[in-house]
């Protein structure tokens, strides 16, 4: 049995206008009316793609804004494979196609926010302003060959009366010219890798590096190794980092605990230990334990007592700041004056 053949493809064929190429791939390009996307030849032919991103970069620009295109939700939709589909997405993420970036929404959730774009060299270009609007045809002025061959001097004619003259028509109003946007300057959202970085901190080192610090600190740092085999360190690094240690034990840092926390979680191997000690001597430094004075309370407030007094007239307590008289014999005496 014969394979069966597009009759279709072939009679299209047959119709292409001029001589068709010996090899290679012919095209027939329809032209769509609707259900379309434009793709640019930058991406449907970028060099550096694979033919998965390329795919689904097309497949992400022809859905309708506000789809979900995460990993699990193309892989819910299509066949690949999540891996297939997250290392499809790095791609187009390393050559700025696409951006992934974590935004929170009014109501406390925190979602994924992904965008695309069908042209990222073109961001990196500056915008250019918009060219001045340019007149119809129709509304330009036209000089006809008549016009310009008609002579400029006419022949006298017998004298008439003025007419009356006609009103003449308002001249149209030019065209208002469209708002140029202004060219907004590229805006760099990522620092460039040789943007400077911000400098490290220094190594802590104590008030005095007494003797009996500088050798607590140099056995605890060359006995490293019998711990962990990988934080082996050099003659010269151990006196480097002798002041951080005696920074520690400065601070009543035991150490065994000084120990647990240089070594405890490193990762396998520590390429560079004398860099990884240095940064857990600096980062994980602890505070001075607080004194005796810190931690004691301070004292209750107290309301003033006003003391007990005996009055001089009638020798009753009461309370007053000063000696005197109490309320009753002050009265007496107020009294007798005012009969006085």
């Amino acid at each position: 049995m014969d394979t069966p053949q597009n009759t279709a493809l072939t009679r299209a064929l047959a119709e292409l206008p001029g001589p068709l190429p010996a090899r290679g791939v012919i095209h027939i390009a329809i032209r769509h009316t609707d259900r379309f996307t434009v793709v640019g030849n930058d991406l449907a032919q970028h060099p550096g793609l694979s033919t998965a991103a390329v795919g689904f970069a097309v497949r992400i620009q022809s859905l309708p804004q506000g789809t979900e295109v995460g990993i699990k939700a193309l892989a819910a939709r299509f066949s690949e494979g999540e891996k297939l589909i997250a290392a499809a997405l790095r791609e187009l993420e390393t050559h700025g196609y696409l951006q992934r970036a974590r935004t929170r929404l009014p109501n406390g959730r925190i979602v994924t926010r992904t965008v695309f774009c069908n042209q990222p060299a073109a961001l990196l270009r500056p915008r250019a302003a918009a060219a001045p609007p340019q007149l119809p045809p129709a509304a330009r002025p036209i000089t006809t060959h008549a016009q310009a061959s008609e002579p400029t001097v006419k022949p006298e004619a017998s004298p008439e009366p003025d007419p009356q003259p006609e009103p003449t028509p308002d001249p149209p109003a030019p065209l208002a010219a469209p708002p140029q946007a202004a060219a907004l300057p590229f805006v760099r959202l990522v620092p460039p890798p040789t943007a400077p970085k911000p400098p490290r901190p220094p190594l802590p080192r104590p008030r005095e590096l007494t003797p009996e610090l500088e050798r607590i600190s140099t056995a605890l740092l060359s006995g490293l190794r019998h711990h962990a085999p990988q934080f082996t360190l050099s003659e010269e690094h151990v006196r480097e980092l002798v002041p951080g240690v005696a920074a520690w034990l400065e601070r009543d840092a035991h150490p065994d605990t000084i120990r647990h926390t240089l070594t405890i979680n490193a990762p396998e191997p520590v390429n560079y230990p004398y860099q990884f000690v240095k940064h857990r001597l600096t980062v994980l430094l602890p505070p001075p334990l607080p004194g005796a004075h810190d931690l004691t309370p301070p004292p209750a407030r107290r309301n003033p007592v006003t003391p007990f007094q005996t009055c001089d007239g009638c020798e009753r307590a009461f309370r007053a700041p000063t000696p005197g008289h109490c309320r009753d014999c002050r009265n007496e005496v107020a009294y007798a004056q005012a009969a006085a």
